[in-house]
């Protein structure tokens, strides 16, 4: 609440002495020469107490938010010791973050607020994921400026809400799908594609972590393989067994000596394989629809849960940090849950008629 107390000074000329009392907060105080003035300061103190502008750091009063983003994008993205970002995470999210500094950026980081960037969120016409991981990028860069250059006292986009996420997509191939996929993969004319695909249905592995595997990462003799680069930036110790690697040691026969790669492209020895095409191609010979190469990661999970694996130990293989992801899931493993039901129930109650 602001009070605006009229004063005159020695001269006998009128000045306005303003105070904003807002509970929780000390109070704000000023004097002005105009009543008009010292109204709009009353007004626009008030504003920015309650939106949490006014007690910012000098910091947040020196610098704009393009400021932080492109220090973020320059210092923190490609230096990170705590967590490493390949060059695609890094440059997907300097892509998200330049439409923010285009949108946002000319704002002092003091001046910004939840309402202006909820006004943003609202222009946008994406996919409620694509939105999602746009605040969620934005969201970071300002923790970063909080945590580490104590560029801000408190995180805007934190009271951002998101806006709600599809249910997790779950297609796997059954018993009949598979064998006609693995069939026709078996007999494309792309050399790679049979074991590409056996490899990423016995790993889980992301396409982009199978189609960047190097041979010094590979252990045939032990049956594993580590992935450097993964999508949460932590190195994957991937098991190898049975079929899937009964194939890699006879692809390792014929293993090509100008390349590191284990699936090195045909022009470019030093750029993995194309197989959109051939696994395309593949689908349709299969008669198999609504698939994607993805998909191939569903199946394993899937699997996984119905040879009675625990969501905890999906979530180890396929890399997961917490059992949100996986959780999709858990519908397949219902006669499992119902099976450990009946057996507490007829524990606890078997003696009774």
């Amino acid at each position: 609440m602001a009070t605006i107390t009229k004063r005159q000074d020695a001269n006998g000329k009128p000045y306005y002495t303003t105070q904003v009392r807002l509970k929780g907060y000390p109070a704000q105080t000023a004097t002005f020469k105009r009543l008009t003035d010292a109204k709009k300061w009353a007004q626009d103190t008030e504003s920015a107490i309650r939106e949490g502008r006014h007690f910012k750091t000098s910091e947040a009063k020196k610098h704009s938010v393009e400021q932080m983003l492109d220090r973020y994008c320059l210092e923190y993205l490609p230096n990170n010791k705590k967590k490493t970002y390949s060059v695609k995470e890094q440059s997907e999210r300097k892509s998200r973050l330049d439409w923010w500094s285009k949108n946002i950026g000319h704002y002092l980081l003091a001046d910004i607020t939840p309402p202006i960037i909820n006004e943003h969120v609202g222009k946008m016409t994406q996919s409620n994921a694509t939105i999602s991981k746009y605040i969620k990028n934005l969201s970071h860069a300002f923790s970063i400026a909080v945590k580490e250059w104590g560029w801000l006292e408190d995180n805007p986009a934190k009271k951002v809400t998101s806006p709600e996420l599809p249910r997790g997509r779950v297609r796997f191939l059954d018993d009949d799908e598979r064998a006609k996929l693995l069939t026709a993969c078996q007999q494309s004319s792309n050399k790679q594609l049979y074991l590409c695909v056996i490899l990423a249905l016995s790993t889980g592995m992301r396409q982009g972590e199978l189609m960047n595997l190097r041979w010094p990462d590979v252990n045939l003799k032990d049956g594993f393989l580590i992935l450097h680069e993964t999508k949460n930036g932590e190195r994957r110790r991937v098991p190898l067994a049975g079929h899937g690697l009964e194939l890699l040691h006879e692809h390792a026969k014929i293993r090509r000596l100008d390349t590191q790669l284990l699936f090195p492209g045909t022009i470019h020895p030093e750029k993995p394989i194309d197989l959109r095409r051939p696994f395309e191609t593949a689908l349709m010979a299969a008669e198999i629809t609504n698939f994607k190469w993805h998909d191939l990661r569903h199946c394993t999970a899937s699997y996984l849960v119905m040879n009675n694996a625990s969501l905890a130990e999906i979530a180890d293989i396929l890399g997961h940090k917490t059992l949100q992801m996986v959780k999709r899931y858990a519908h397949l493993s219902d006669g499992h849950v119902s099976n450990v039901v009946a057996s507490m129930n007829a524990k606890i109650f078997g003696g009774m008629l």
